[in-house]
Order: structure tokens, then sequence, then C-alpha cells
């Protein structure tokens, strides 16, 4: 397996030529476990390195994966930052007629608007200022395998038109240039959002949505789906057990039971971050309940028959919170409220992981305006 090129913000995957078996991604056949390639190296990225599927929600996503993989829609995976979508667009991939041809995996959010056509349909040399060769854009890299659109909703308007005249026609047209080039591209999409809303707030064009939702992919979120916390705890040991070099490491039940009571609204990434770290802390190769360190917040929504949890909104967290509002309100602190908002800002980005996306949601705002608010504090670049 090889990397074709090196290019900015995306993932080109070529599988070995048909003269030798096809890889596919890791795999272990006893918990039905995939990963990304080369995890080590995404220590800094929000996406879930691995997937498993014992939970029956998750065997059933599976059963579904292996029913449209080997035909040539179009797929679109919906699910929540964290859920592992490009581990099953991955494993789509592999499983269909087109393992051993290109994977190549783009997120649309990172680029700007200036440079999105360019990036995936290509520009001739000329064509703006710095185009001082010509360059295939991301459809030309993947043609005759796959092509998976993370991020799908971050696109723009006039993206999206040009967009839905390559999957009509199957072919591109260079920025700058009057020639189409055919492709054979299989596309698949994701996004943490709901587009149909964004169709219904004119954010989304439907002829698009629907081309793409040809074969639609829900996966839940890792709260959804109890039954791989566990699996998927043990897989996360084992794997930075071997790169810190330890022997053995085991989970204690009470550290599975505080595992299994958490949100995880960081879903799979969250669970591996919070292991990592057990795992540097730990003593004696064992994972005790003071090993783990969950966030205060997010408890999980009690199952139907259990007593109701405390509203986190509400009682003893609401009076710590205006017990230290009021202490702040004695110290006359200049410009109070503008503080106390980058506080907040600050504190939700670091929570999820620094997610713009997540933590607008968590915040009940929008992804513009948690971006604005950000660039204002200084916490990322109007560039980024």
């Amino acid at each position: 397996m090889g990397l074709d090129r090196t290019l900015p913000h995306a993932d080109v995957l070529f599988m070995t030529p048909p003269s030798t078996p096809p890889s596919r991604p890791p795999a272990d056949p006893t918990r039905g476990v995939i990963t990304l390639p080369n995890p080590q190296s995404l220590t800094t990225s929000i996406r879930a390195t691995a997937q498993v599927f014992e939970d029956p929600q998750s065997v059933a996503l599976l059963a579904r994966i292996r029913q449209i993989a080997p035909s040539e829609a179009n797929v679109l995976i919906i699910g929540e930052t964290g859920t592992g979508k490009e581990l099953v667009a991955r494993h789509v991939h592999a499983l269909s007629q087109r393992q051993g041809r290109p994977f190549v995996a783009v997120n649309c959010g990172a680029f700007s608007e200036n440079l999105v056509e360019s990036e995936l349909f290509g520009h001739e040399k000329g064509a703006f200022t710095g185009a001082f060769d010509a360059k295939p854009g991301w459809f030309e890299a993947a043609n005759g395998g796959t092509l998976f659109l993370d991020e799908i909703g971050d696109l723009p308007l006039h993206i999206q038109v040009k967009l839905l005249r390559v999957l009509q026609e199957r072919e591109v047209v260079r920025l700058g240039a009057r020639k189409a080039i055919p492709i054979n591209v299989r596309l698949i999409a994701a996004t943490n959002v709901r587009l149909e809303e964004a169709v219904a707030a004119g954010n989304f064009r439907e002829d698009l949505y629907y081309r793409l939702r040809v074969a639609l992919l829900t996966l839940p979120a890792l709260r959804d789906r109890p039954g791989d916390i566990i699996p998927l705890a043990h897989y996360f040991i084992d794997e930075y057990r071997r790169r810190l070099g330890y022997q053995r490491v085991s989970l204690q039940a009470d550290s599975e039971a505080k595992l299994l009571s958490h949100a995880w609204p960081g879903n799979i990434r969250e669970l591996e971050n919070i292991i990592h770290h057990a795992l540097l802390i730990c003593k004696d190769g064992q994972v005790r309940p003071e090993d783990i360190h969950l966030p205060l917040s997010w408890p999980l929504a009690p199952r139907p028959g259990a007593p109701a949890a405390a509203d986190p909104c509400s009682g003893e967290p609401q009076e710590r919170l205006r017990s230290a509002l009021q202490a702040l309100f004695q110290l006359e602190h200049e410009h109070l409220y503008d503080w106390i908002e980058e506080t907040v800002i600050r504190a939700a980005y670091d929570y999820c992981h620094r997610n713009q996306v997540q933590a607008a949601r968590m915040l009940g705002v929008s992804r513009n305006v948690m971006r604005s608010r950000l660039i204002k504090i200084g916490a990322i670049s109007a560039l980024k």
C-alpha cells in the first residue's frame, strides 16, 4: 500500500495492485473491529480511529453496510462527530467492487471558499493568481475508486451546483479549462447536521440531497449503542498498552461501570482520549475508576424505568454557578460580560476537543456564531 502523492486536507489511500490480494481496513474477525490506516499519526484528529460492531444497533449497521457496499450507488452517511463516518466509508469501499482502487477522503470544511472549487475539480495553469501549474482535483485523484466527502453540508451553494453536474454528467471541468474530463467515481458523502433542515433553510440544494442519499447509513451516537463502549475501551487499552510498552493492563469492573455511565458527547474519539490518559496515570497494570477522568457534566440519560437524574441546569450545579457569578460581581471586574462569555466559549471549545460544530451544538448556537466568537477572542485565526 502506498501513497500516490501528498496533498493537503485529504487522505489518499491506494490499495495493493490486483496481482496481489487486496488489502482492507485492519480488522479483528473475533470482535469486528475496523480501524483507520496509521491511527498513530492521528493523535490530534477529532475522527474516530476505530469502530466495533457488537451492540445490536452496530450489528444491524454492519449488515446494512454489507448490503449496499457491492452496488455502485452513492451513499450518504449521517452521524455525530467522532462516530466513525470515515471508517464506515472505508469499509463500504473495501467491500465493494472498487477495492484495490483509490480511496480519497476529503474534509469539505477544511477548504476556504476561494479554494474549494480548485481542490475538488482541479485547475489549469494560469486559472487564477498563483496557479503556476495545472493540478488535478480530488475527483480525478479518485478516478476508478471512491471519493469520500466529509462535512458535505459545509459546501457553498455555487459549489453544490457544480457537484450536482459532476454527478449527473460523470465528468469534471477544471477551473480555467474548456474541455471536460470523464471520471468514474463512486461518491460517499457524510455530514453531522440534518441536511433536511439545511434544505428547508435554503442552505443545501434539494436536488443534490436526493442525488447523494441513494443509500443512507445512519450512525448512532456511542451513548445509543452501549454494547460497543467496553469492547472499544478494551481495544484502545490494547492499542496504547503496546505503544507505551506495557506488558498487561486490565480494566476493573468499577471502571467499566463508570465508562457505561457517561454520555460520550465526543463519541468514540472522546473514549479513546480518556483511555489514553487513564493508561498514562494507572498503576500496577490496573485501570481504576479514579484513573478515568470524565467531565462533570453530560450524565447519561436514564433508561426507561430508571429513576430520573437531577436536571444539570437546576439544583446544585446551578446554585454553584450562581454563587460563582455573585463572587465575580463583588469584584467589579471591568467588561465582566465579555470576560464571562470568553470563558464559556473557550471552555466549550476545549471540552469538545476544539471542534467548532460540536461546541456550537452544545451551547445552542450556530457554527457561524461560534466561529465569530472564537475569532474575536483569538482562539482561532480568521483564515482557519
